[in-house]
């Protein structure tokens, strides 16, 4: 069944002691569970190898007190009794004949050891380099901290190898751990033989890597993850610094896993950077080493992968988010099944779950996170519970993913849509600067609705109360979307801002219908602080507006901190020209101006303005639901079952949220029925600790 142009992915690939079944290589991610939720990650990275994910590897493991990433909520290897926690997903991926890969790290001047209290150390006097910027300080490591350095990275990795793995980690990429901060001349300010030269700030990384193989003694693999270029010229880890330490080591790690600069780099979103955005910075590395290589690029076509083996950039093909999308994109390649691959649309929503400390999440795969919590599976779900009939009013996100879901079940489904586009929200939006990636979440669900014969779709089909009440549906969905506040109400206003009529008001959804502002002078007001704010002053800014970007937040988009896109927002919206006015609150619109005032002392200004883009709140278009709920002593006599209002219609939120309820709503209908009064998915409650243990 598999097309023979990739046969080669699915070549077996030998990694020191230990043979990769085929050349998909899910690459250490993080996932915001960690410690916290032990089963439900080991099933989730589980399911990945069930997908046909040959090597499936954990997030970055602390594998020492003194090296703790609170509040972020990673695994750890401390000491023996993180043992059985780690065991875990090491037996979950090996049930379908995965390598199971550990990821040691130790944080260094990124772990400001909130938890233990400890003191951080790296190779120099420095501020911890944290997203939260710390006010903690990491000392310089003595020679005795590095001589106990390495012995507890060797005893972490022995204690890999006893909870089942078969790649164990060396960690020196990202700048998020002590080794990549000794290699990099941006960090290691040492003036004995652990710094200065290339070979100097090497050392450490060689010695840990020796240590770490014999540690391993044959029975695992040992792989280097290192950055490739911080992309900051000399001022860091460039090329010729990484050709100067491959070629050197090339033969001490069984496997290099590059990475290319930061995190944001290595992971960064649709909106500014294409597939494969990273083989400019890989190529040509793998001729320094006769060991495999694996690389990343949020590869999603498997013609981009047969390529990046056939012309000697990569071995393996490493992915995090495409594998987060689809945990089984191996598995539909090796069946001929392309079309049913969920494309990663690189929208960074998983990426978010890491930063809030909370499940993991997808855009594309709503049920990412939920496997063992709520036994969700992405690519099974139980059989219809009854022989009713469903009707889903909306084609958006939410209606989308609840049509389809309800008839891989078995329902007999209508969708139906208002307008001749299915879509809603995501067909607007991707039409927007830099988002064009996001339409893959209406073309993955359209194709997979077109395939069931038990789903009907209706285009150009307003509803109304009384076409519904009487139709014979037994269970209504209500998708139709939210629309966006002009009224300026949102976190900063919870009344209208004054100065309504005076001046002409925008929303999100008038801009992309096509409607412009009048005059040239534009003030886009973001009191959202998600994408929406910042791609329209870009928008506009393109067509030759003149605009002032007002937030009363201190960055444009705030909330991007959350997708690692919060820098690269900032110098987009900059280089378009906007004027950006953070910490400023839009107070009042007026005749050819508007009024701004410091978010902090309150002192106003005015702003020349011709019109004003309202970015704030939105409210959900529930008039349908409200019409129906109003005639519920109707449903028994019609039998009307039900009827549910699900995404935004219910809560507005992100597209990811809207896609969930979609799911949810499929995967519930004809279950119990839901109260409130226990909670609906399974959680890890941590055991206590023996009494005399603290007596």
């Amino acid at each position: 069944m598999r097309d023979p142009r990739y046969d080669v992915l699915f070549e077996p690939v030998p990694i020191g002691p230990v043979t990769a079944p085929n050349r998909f290589f899910q690459v250490p991610h993080c996932n915001g569970m960690g410690y916290r939720d032990v089963t439900a990650l080991a099933t989730m990275r589980g399911v990945k190898a069930e997908g046909g994910w040959g090597v499936v590897c954990t997030e970055q493991v602390e594998f020492h007190y003194s090296s703790d990433i609170t509040p972020f909520i990673e695994l750890r290897l401390w000491d023996d009794q993180d043992i059985p926690a780690l065991a875990r997903m090491a037996d979950r991926v090996h049930e379908h004949g995965a390598l199971a890969g550990l990821e040691l790290t130790y944080n260094g001047m990124n772990g400001p050891n909130l938890y233990s209290r400890e003191a951080p150390m790296g190779p120099a006097h420095l501020p911890v380099a944290t997203w939260s910027l710390d006010p903690v300080q990491a000392r310089a490591m003595t020679k005795q901290d590095i001589v106990d350095l390495r012995r507890w990275h060797k005893a972490a990795a022995g204690r890999a190898i006893k909870a089942g793995y078969d790649i164990v980690y060396v960690y020196a990429g990202h700048a998020l751990g002590g080794i990549h901060h000794f290699l990099s001349p941006r960090y290691n300010q040492r003036t004995d033989e652990y710094g200065g030269s290339t070979v100097n700030r090497m050392r450490l990384l060689r010695e840990i890597l020796e240590d770490t193989r014999e540690a391993c003694d044959g029975i695992a693999a040992v792989a280097c993850r290192i950055t490739v270029d911080e992309l900051l010229g000399d001022g860091g880890i460039d090329r010729a610094a990484i050709e100067e330490v491959v070629g050197e080591l090339s033969e001490h790690p069984d496997l290099w896993d590059f990475v290319l600069g930061s995190w944001e780099d290595d992971s960064v979103t649709s909106r500014f950077g294409p597939e494969g955005a990273q083989e400019e910075y890989v190529r040509g590395l793998k001729g320094l080493t006769t060991r495999p290589v694996v690389g990343v690029g949020r590869f999603t076509s498997p013609d981009t992968m047969v390529r990046q083996v056939n012309q000697g950039i990569l071995d393996l093909i490493g992915a995090a988010r495409p594998s987060i999308a689809d945990p089984f994109l191996p598995r539909k390649i090796e069946e001929g099944r392309l079309e049913d691959i969920r494309e990663c649309i690189g929208c960074n929503i998983c990426v978010s779950g890491d930063f809030t400390m909370s499940p993991i999440r997808c855009t594309q795969n709503p049920t990412m996170g939920e496997e063992w919590r709520r036994g969700w599976h992405p690519e099974r779900i139980k059989v219809r519970g009854s022989e009713t009939s469903v009707l889903v009013v909306g084609a958006g996100p939410s209606g989308l993913e609840a049509a389809r879901s309800l008839g891989n079940r078995g329902y007999d489904v209508t969708l139906t849509e208002a307008t001749r586009q299915l879509g809603g929200r995501v067909w607007n939006e991707s039409r927007l600067p830099g988002l064009a990636a996001w339409v893959r979440v209406l073309d993955y669900r359209e194709q997979q609705i077109r395939s069931l014969k038990n789903v009907e779709v209706a285009l150009e089909s307003e509803m109304e109360a009384d076409d519904i009440v009487g139709s014979g549906f037994e269970h209504v969905v209500i998708a139709t979307g939210a629309r966006w506040r002009d009224d300026g109400i949102g976190r900063w206003h919870l009344t209208p801002v004054p100065g309504l009529g005076v001046l002409p008001v925008l929303t999100p959804d008038d801009l992309m219908a096509g409607s412009r502002p009048p005059g040239k002078r534009v003030v886009v007001f973001d009191d959202d602080h998600y994408y929406m704010g910042g791609v329209l002053a870009e928008l506009l800014a393109a067509e030759g507006y003149g605009v002032d970007l007002v937030t009363p937040a201190a960055q444009v988009s705030s909330w991007t901190n959350n997708t690692l896109e919060i820098l690269r927002v900032q110098e987009r919206v900059l280089n378009a020209g906007v004027t950006v006015r953070t910490a400023r609150t839009l107070t009042a619109l007026g005749d050819g101006e508007v009024t701004i005032a410091c978010a902090y002392t309150g002192r106003e200004e005015t702003v020349p303005a011709d019109a004003v883009v309202m970015v704030t709140a939105r409210l959900p278009r529930d008039e349908l639901i409200t019409d129906l709920t109003a005639r519920t002593d109707e449903w028994a006599g019609v039998g009307l079952l039900s009827v549910r209002a699900i995404g935004d219609a219910f809560a507005p939120a992100t597209i990811a949220a809207a896609v969930y309820e979609g799911h949810k709503y499929a995967e519930e209908l004809d279950g119990p029925p839901r109260t409130g009064d226990t909670v609906p998915f399974r959680r890890e409650v941590t055991g206590l600790s023996p009494e005399e243990a603290y007596t």
